[in-house]
């Protein structure tokens, strides 16, 4: 069982372009939107790392991006909104936390566009204008999380810098991690020549489910599989049914009867009252069924109501029948603004045909 593997030609070139491309994070209020690259960005957030103390041991992508990267259907490429950046560092400093944040808000400065203030620019407003979402965690595990964008139809970049973190990954289809270092240096030593089949850096790349060849069958053949669900925030309940939706299939039906149990089980410890469930279940769709996704919605709660159904064993009867009727409630929601869409649809091209 091997958990890494090099990239061939084609991966790096896809990994090149991923950095390479532009990304507009939207600012709030009449903030302006920044423009970058994630090649830049990065660098940048080392750069200032490292001036402040503060060693990167590696950086990596993971997420949809690395999938992306490793799929490897040319014709019909993995979509994805989220641009999930890890920087490895030492967190034994409680002062580190600030370190980080500092150096991130610094590095949005120098993105700002020409002919903007930067003087006037203080780094809370700045957090206010750009940061979607600041998480740090210090008991057991350590890592904190700074989310870009504040733009829901756009990609959002994710930076997180992790000390430790026990458990990295939902399924084997979201567990690989690409190694940046060597392409990052590429950039800095031969920035001048262009990547070619004849002159391409060895770019690495890591599976944390284990199996990187296993692993990578899953995600060509759309299969789903896990290891012990339990130990995932939420049981990796909305991911797995996502992936359902999406028409991935368990690898081992006979295990995933137990599995689905056990996710069942640990959603509801870490989400015990309606309450909670709702805005959990809110947030996930609005933040996973955008554009062409949004049609599945209705059926992806449907996937959800039939396994909270059939495999929740660890709640009182009343409990359920609460869970049971919110996702029956949004489900309805879901229908509605589906059969609205279609009718606007059709009104507009009756109007065009007349």
């Amino acid at each position: 069982q091997q958990r890494f593997a090099v990239l061939s030609y084609e991966q790096v070139s896809r990994v090149h372009d991923v950095m390479n491309e532009t990304v507009s994070i939207h600012g709030r209020g009449n903030f302006p939107t920044l423009e970058l690259r994630l090649r830049d960005l990065v660098t940048l957030v080392r750069a200032k790392l490292e001036a402040d103390g503060v060693a990167v041991k590696d950086m990596r992508i993971n997420g949809g991006a690395a999938s992306y990267v490793l799929a490897l259907d040319r014709c019909q490429p993995q979509a994805y909104n989220d641009l999930d950046l890890i920087f490895g560092v030492d967190l034994s400093s409680a002062r580190t936390y600030d370190r980080i944040k500092t150096a991130v808000l610094d590095s949005l400065l120098d993105f700002l566009p020409a002919g903007v203030s930067r003087t006037r620019m203080l780094s809370c407003s700045l957090k206010e204008a750009y940061v979607s979402k600041m998480v740090k965690v210090t008991e057991g595990d350590r890592w904190s999380l700074i989310s870009l964008g504040t733009n829901h139809r756009g990609k959002n970049v994710e930076l997180k810098f992790v000390h430790n973190m026990r458990r990295q990954f939902e399924f084997s289809v979201d567990s690989f991690q690409i190694i940046l270092d060597s392409l990052v240096l590429f950039y800095d030593c031969a920035s001048t020549m262009p990547i070619s089949e004849s002159f391409y850096p060895t770019v690495v790349a890591e599976s944390v489910y284990g199996d990187f060849r296993q692993a990578h069958y899953h995600l060509h053949h759309k299969m789903i599989a896990t290891r012990n669900p339990e130990e995932i925030r939420g049981g990796g309940l909305l991911k797995y049914c996502n992936l359902l939706v999406k028409d991935y299939r368990p690898a081992d039906p006979d295990q995933i009867k137990t599995f689905e149990r056990y996710m069942c089980s640990r959603f509801f410890i870490d989400f015990p009252d309606v309450g909670q469930q709702r805005l959990k279940l809110d947030n996930y769709l609005w933040n996973h069924f955008v554009g062409a996704d949004e049609a599945l919605k209705y059926d992806y709660l449907m996937i959800l109501y039939s396994v909270v159904d059939e495999s929740t064993v660890c709640l009182m009867g009343h409990e359920r029948r609460q869970t049971l009727s919110l996702i029956e409630e949004l489900a309805y929601q879901a229908y509605y603004a589906d059969q609205h869409h279609q009718q606007q649809q059709q009104q507009q091209h009756h109007h065009h045909q007349q």
